[in-house]
């Protein structure tokens, strides 16, 4: 079975994460064989919407490795979650320090803060990933970007 890393780097669709993880200094991290990870794995297009919100490019946000590392270990839990064990409300502790909150549809869909998770339980060595349609933005990073955005609302009624 493969380690989590060696899954991600195996499919196109996490390119950019990958890309991203190798640049965040996170690889051996996520491919300790001891450790028993959740990861909720944006794709790429997932990624491209989350580099719009935020206004930057991808080689942006891969030399900013405070921001990346704080990014991707907002994706991260310290222990294996599978989808049968998530309820409604329930929330979850990231590796970023900071909670995620997961919601359960009556269609039986699941949520991560406002992630879909299209793909569920795929097992590695040692992890669970779950693949999820939108990248999680933890609030500190949420913070600085509505910061920004008052900021330049300002600059433009000022000219």
């Amino acid at each position: 079975m493969s380690t989590l890393v060696e899954y991600l780097k195996s499919d196109p669709k996490f390119s950019t994460l990958v890309a991203a993880v190798e640049s965040a200094g996170l690889v051996d991290t996520l491919n300790n064989l001891d450790a028993n990870l959740t990861v909720f794995a944006p794709t790429n297009e997932a990624f491209e919407e989350a580099l719009s919100i935020l206004n930057l490019t991808a080689e942006e946000l891969l030399k900013d490795k405070e921001t990346l590392t704080s990014v991707l270990t907002y994706h991260v839990l310290g222990s294996k979650v599978y989808s049968n064990q998530i309820s409604d409300g329930m929330e979850a502790n990231t590796l970023n320090g900071e909670d995620v909150e997961f919601s359960v549809t009556e269609e039986g869909g699941v949520f991560v803060n406002d992630a879909k998770v299209v793909e569920a339980d795929v097992e590695t060595s040692n992890a669970v990933v779950h693949v999820i349609d939108t990248v999680l933005l933890p609030e500190d990073i949420l913070d600085v970007q509505n910061e920004d955005e008052e900021e330049n609302n300002g600059d433009e009624d000022e000219d």
